[in-house]
């Protein structure tokens, strides 16, 4: 079964599994007696000063976390879900935004919701407060945190895949985890993304309550009506974070980790805004050509600029040196006979804008995905590539009879990439989570500062 067939079939079969309700019906509403929080935190958009907390609620809540600097939160102040003038009270997910917080310093937390009966703007009323008993901690961003990060990439809301990744990444513990694209497939509902990211089906369910993830999203990301709001259950990057220029590019992210800096970009659509398969409601052009005034500023800050390393993460790959492999800018409609598939294997277009960018910073590695097989490419200074690339694995687990038919294929297995500066070089260990192995090893020196 190829790389489509397989993305269908899994579409197809979590539809028809799950009977998804329409765009943005509410979720299914407890009898006031049963859980009003239903699923643990999700720490997201790990920085130094801020921190989003992402839960799950059954019905019309107002949340919020408490948070401070003593385990016993006697320090703790109260940070409702929403930003000013109202709160975001709301029956599905509640996201809360922790400003104002120090860098590499280690805080804890506890979340909460007031149960609320809404029947109109003058008729409303708290009818009840659950708090999760448990107290979980972050530690946010910056230089004085380990350098130490994994890296999941296409896991396609297969949870066999996802539980045995966020098993090793625990084991690995990390400073935080880079989510490289494709959670998701086509996804209608926000029921079904808060399946997937809040409330999986996994035996870790507090996978992110005391671990940050990062999001950077993949062309699936976007597919399907509750794609287009995907910020309702992974929110935006703080706004702070950027000009206001760079509004709208709410995925990017600069962050330093220790002796890290880590640049987040986002390929957009595998597919031109001209195909007609999407009846023309892409705008993936202008998105990547934004970016790129985004990205120069990036680089020239002053904690990015200062790190011994640069690494950048993005879905789509920037580089292949497979001359059947579509680069993505054969217009109007991504066929041609030349190549083995009518999307984008890699995007030429984003190299063009940021390649340069990257080389001139002295970039050492870019970590990628979407080709659902593990690769690696090294780095090309002469050809103006100085950056290496490692494309992350599939989530195949290529047992024959376990997974819907799926026949073996010993070249497509999920991966877990780390990276972890040691003795003075950024090491990066590939994981094969398919057989428990790892798959390679590399080493990058620190770039000339």
């Amino acid at each position: 079964m190829d790389r489509r067939e397989f993305i269908g079939a899994g579409a197809a079969g979590a539809i028809a599994a799950s009977g998804l309700l329409k765009p943005f019906e509410a979720l299914a509403k407890d009898d006031g007696d049963g859980r009003l929080i239903i699923s643990a935190p999700m720490l997201q958009n790990w920085a130094e000063t801020s921190m989003g907390v992402a839960f799950a609620v059954s019905s019309m809540a107002n949340g919020y976390v408490l948070v401070g600097e003593r385990e016993d939160l006697s320090d703790a102040r109260k940070v409702v879900c929403g930003g000013f003038r109202v709160t975001d009270a709301n029956d599905r997910v509640m996201l809360v935004r922790l400003t104002g917080l120090k860098p590499s310093t280690r805080y804890y937390y506890r979340i909460g919701a007031d149960r609320i009966s809404y029947q109109g703007g003058y008729k409303m009323k708290k009818t009840g407060n659950e708090e999760d008993p448990t107290v979980y901690s972050f530690t946010t961003a910056g230089k004085g945190v380990p350098a130490s990060f994994c890296v999941i990439n296409d896991t396609h809301a297969r949870m066999d895949t996802f539980g045995l990744a966020t098993e090793k990444i625990a084991a690995l513990a990390p400073s935080c985890v880079v989510w490289n694209g494709d959670a998701t497939n086509v996804q209608e509902t926000i029921e079904s993304q808060v399946e997937i990211f809040l409330s999986p089906a996994i035996e870790r369910k507090d996978y992110a309550a005391n671990l940050p993830y990062i999001f950077c999203p993949g062309n699936h990301d976007c597919r399907g009506w509750a794609g287009r709001h995907l910020e309702k259950v992974m929110m935006f990057r703080q706004p702070e974070e950027r000009a206001s220029r760079d509004w709208d590019l709410g995925r990017n992210f600069a962050v330093r980790m220790g002796e890290v800096a880590m640049i987040g970009l986002d390929t957009a659509e595998d597919k031109l805004d001209s195909n007609p398969r999407f009846a023309g409601l892409f705008s993936s052009v202008a998105y990547r050509e934004a970016q790129v005034e985004w990205l120069r500023d990036a680089l020239c800050r002053e904690e990015i600029v200062s790190a011994p390393y640069l690494v950048a993460f993005c879905h789509i790959p920037l580089f292949d040196d497979d001359p059947t492999h579509n680069p993505g800018d054969i217009a109007p409609a991504d066929f041609d006979p030349r190549y083995t598939t009518d999307y984008a294997l890699w995007q030429r277009t984003c190299a063009g804008l940021w390649g340069p960018l990257l080389h001139a910073a002295g970039c050492q590695l870019v970590v990628s995905a979407h080709q659902h097989k593990y690769r690696f490419l090294d780095a090309d200074a002469e050809g103006g590539r100085c950056w290496a690339q490692i494309i992350g694995g599939s989530p195949e687990l290529g047992l024959k009879g376990k997974h819907d038919g799926f026949a073996p294929d010993p070249t497509r297995f999920p991966t877990v990439i780390e990276g972890k500066v040691e003795a003075g070089r950024l090491n990066i260990t590939v994981h094969n989570l398919l057989t428990g192995a790892v798959q390679d090893r590399f080493s990058f020196a620190p770039r000339p500062l």
